[in-house]
């Protein structure tokens, strides 16, 4: 049998070119060129292929983050390097840190997050549904009154029952602001329809996070419903992270200290005047 004749290079050359078209991966494509124009001295195979590869893997990896994020309906991106601990000295940080490896997620875990308004509670749900995100995981975030206003509509529309699967199926559910709502239905259809995301969401287990301003005890009054309410804090409880942030106003504190900023701005430039009035006559007298 003859040799098998090698290839010339610039034959190789355009079948990679081709071979890399026809997968469509054109990051991997102008890699190829750049290396090519440019190469690289002391570099072993693998890790030529690696420097070819890379920029591929990096784009599809930013891609499927952002499609995860977009999915999961996060207003903003929060993260947790940008939370102030230092301003709630009281909530403690190694915890929230740990939770931020999500692995949380793998035990089935729930993150139950309690205290006034502004005292970081949305913040922190935000950036571990993020890191969710980023770690390809099925995320939804939503209000409490986006979603049981959502399911209300649903059944109006005897959509309930697919509705549902947007809320039961993600693998990190993050329901935020719970008590704030204003749902303009019966509160007893407002009990129905939380029980009906968050007890199959109990089996398997599906991670939960809540951000509450009511505590929990007190969820029986809210959905006037105690006998549900009893059923659903009693999952919810269960193998879970229990935070109760109790701290000053993050929001309140920021206002404060935007007042006084604008005071300030306002005494500047009350002073800046009063030196440029003073001038004016001293200025007129020499030119007279």
């Amino acid at each position: 049998m003859a040799a098998r004749r090698s290839a010339e290079p610039h034959d190789l050359a355009a079948r990679i070119r081709g071979g890399l078209d026809a997968l469509k991966l054109k990051h991997a494509a102008a890699r190829f060129e750049e290396l090519l124009a440019n190469p690289e001295g002391e570099q072993s195979r693998l890790e030529w292929l690696w420097s070819l590869l890379e920029p591929q893997v990096c784009q599809r990896v930013e891609a499927r983050v952002e499609r995860r994020i977009r999915e999961s309906k996060l207003p903003g991106r929060k993260t947790l390097e940008a939370f102030d601990f230092s301003f709630q000295p009281a909530l403690d940080e190694d915890l929230i840190l740990e939770l931020g490896t999500l692995a949380f997620l793998d035990q089935g875990k729930n993150i139950l997050l309690a205290g006034m308004s502004g005292t970081g509670k949305s913040h922190i749900a935000k950036a571990l549904a993020l890191n969710a995100c980023r770690a390809n995981r099925r995320v939804r975030y939503t209000t409490s009154e986006a979603m049981l206003g959502a399911l209300s509509a649903s059944l109006v529309t005897d959509t309930l029952t697919k509705d549902l699967k947007a809320y039961t199926r993600p693998d990190l559910l993050v329901i935020d602001e719970v008590g704030l709502e204003q749902v303009e239905q019966p509160v007893a259809k407002r009990s129905g329809l939380m029980q009906k995301v968050l007890i199959p969401r109990y089996e398997p287990p599906r991670s939960t996070i809540i951000t509450s301003n009511i505590p929990w005890d007190a969820w029986g009054d809210y959905l006037d419903d105690h006998l549900g309410a009893t059923a659903l804090i009693d999952r919810l409880l269960h193998h879970s992270h229990v935070i109760v942030i109790d701290g000053p106003s993050y929001r309140e504190h920021s206002h404060k200290q935007e007042v006084e900023k604008s005071r300030e701005r306002r005494r500047v430039a009350k002073k800046s005047r009063s030196r440029a009035a003073k001038k004016t006559p001293s200025n007129e007298k020499k030119r007279s």
